[in-house]
């Protein structure tokens, strides 16, 4: 190479080289300060696009799953309140029994049915009243077979979702509760006079509602044990959520974070070379002092 004064070619070629190493070295500070193999598009664009995707699943998942506990949690609030019916239930059988035989007069039998009544209509209140999160739970609103979720305030059976889609055989399922007000279970004056547990007044009217009462109690019971199966359905996709979005948390890390042992040694790498380079670049500098030397000697 010759020696000119114009042009300092090994410089250029130094500065070069230190400014490709430089900018190596700093996406190498980048990543490991990051954490991040993936930190823009430029990085990897088809694993960036890969990751965005596992991401939004991935926090999909995390929230059908406090959905589904949601659901739980509802649901554990209308076993809870069934509970309390099942008690005025079977006090109103006890006192269904005691009317039935014939050792009471009929002015006793009177007494005892506003004690009857009373407890029916307790039943309706604690259904009306029962709720969780403004959602109405026994008084017959989730009983509906179809479920409409068009308008502001959905109708029917109640849609848990907890899905990344809108699949009805992975991402969704339903909840329906039915009625538990005396007279959907058949008992009290609100059950109407056909009722076979309409009142006690009478002998033969608590006679009747003694198998009344056994009906009330197994529709009572269907409720709650339609209540339990989805709740341990619910714990179980739970646990598979939590799989799902833990398999998935580790794909993405896979393809998103950095490998620390592999990037550190490519930052020392890198390092070396830029500190290299401008020791070069330094000693390219001063080739032309030597052009200097000639014309001056």
């Amino acid at each position: 190479m010759s020696l000119v004064i114009n042009h300092n070619l090994m410089a250029q070629n130094a500065s070069r080289n230190l400014g490709d190493s430089y900018t190596k070295l700093s996406t190498s500070v980048r990543r490991l300060s990051s954490g991040l193999r993936v930190g823009n598009a430029a990085d990897d664009a088809a694993g960036l696009a890969v990751r965005e995707l596992m991401r939004a699943d991935i926090a999909a998942l995390s929230q059908g799953v406090r959905n589904a506990n949601d659901a739980i949690s509802m649901i554990q609030t209308a076993d809870g309140a069934l509970g309390v019916i099942d008690e005025k239930l079977i006090r109103m059988k006890e006192l269904a029994e005691q009317a039935a035989t014939g050792t009471y007069t009929s002015d006793q039998r009177l007494i005892i049915d506003s004690e009857y009544q009373a407890m029916a209509s307790e039943i309706t209140r604690i259904a009306k009243m029962t709720d969780f999160n403004g959602v109405y739970l026994l008084n017959g609103n989730l009983s509906g077979d179809t479920h409409s979720g068009s308008g502001l305030q959905s109708t029917g059976k109640m849609k848990v979702h907890f899905g990344t889609a809108n699949d009805s055989s992975e991402d969704y399922y339903y909840v329906q509760i039915n009625a538990a007000t005396s007279s959907a279970l058949g008992v009290g004056t609100e059950a109407g006079s056909t009722a076979k547990a309409y009142s006690i007044s009478t002998q033969s009217a608590a006679q009747a509602a003694l198998e009344g009462l056994t009906n009330a109690i197994v529709s009572k019971d269907k409720i709650r044990a339609s209540l339990g199966a989805l709740q341990n359905r619910l714990e179980n996709t739970i646990s598979n959520l939590q799989i799902q979005a833990e398999n998935l948390q580790a794909a993405e890390s896979r393809i998103s974070d950095v490998d620390v042992s592999m990037e550190m040694t490519e930052f020392v790498r890198q390092q070396i070379l830029s500190q290299s380079a401008v020791a070069m670049l330094s000693q390219a500098n001063s080739l032309p002092q030597m052009a200097m030397k000639l014309i001056g000697g």
